[in-house]
């Protein structure tokens, strides 16, 4: 069953390796965020199955404490990979409909990416949960506005440029939730072990999107 509509925050752990990733994460849920997608690198080969580890490795360490997606899903292939490895939901930044279908028969949570009124539609009718809007931050609270005059029944997630200035008014404007990337998980402040600056951030944000 999808929970992704049961969050208003969704962090984006992008590039954080290994030897971090367990710190922030629990930074993350100390500022009370518990839905966090792990973005699958397509650099390599190798790097591809090192994302994979660590999907495998949060959803080992953390189980049911957090709710634990893939992100930069592309393929059939990669819909399944990411659910062996734990992953409960798949995200992408296009609209594949192949990708949704896969994702649902695997009784996944989907959540592809779309602009126009078109891909929105051709996601959401392929079964997909949530519609990513992306970069939603860039296009402003009008964008959406818009976009839901003739596709109100579809729930839309906003992604890229989303900060603690503009979460609130992005969601009052009518998106049922936003992810975050780097303006909450810097990987200046992971890389510096300043965890506790995460996790005051992502109080932050928790509290701005009420």
């Amino acid at each position: 069953m999808c929970r992704l509509l049961d969050y208003k925050i969704l962090a984006i752990a992008r590039g954080i390796d290994e030897e971090h990733i367990i710190p922030t994460i629990q930074a993350l849920i100390d500022g009370g965020i518990e839905a966090v997608e792990l973005p699958l690198s397509h650099s390599s080969k190798e790097e591809q199955e090192k994302t994979l580890k660590i999907i495998k490795k949060v959803h080992d360490t953390f189980g049911t404490q957090i709710y634990l997606g893939a992100g930069t899903v592309l393929s059939p292939e990669e819909v399944e990979k990411a659910s062996e490895m734990g992953a409960e939901y798949m995200i992408s930044p296009n609209t594949d409909v192949d990708v949704i279908k896969r994702t649902k028969e695997l009784g996944k949570g989907s959540m592809p990416g779309a602009l126009t009124a078109t891909e929105a539609i051709t996601a959401y009718n392929a079964g997909a949960d949530v519609v990513k809007i992306f970069p939603a931050g860039n296009f402003g609270e009008n964008y959406i506005k818009a976009l839901r005059g003739p596709c109100d029944f579809i729930p839309y997630a906003a992604v890229g440029g989303v900060n603690v200035d503009n979460i609130k008014s992005l969601i009052n404007a009518g998106y049922s939730m936003a992810a975050v990337g780097g303006n909450l998980i810097s990987k200046e402040l992971v890389m510096k072990g300043d965890y506790q600056q995460i996790t005051k951030l992502a109080k932050e944000y928790v509290q701005a999107s009420k």
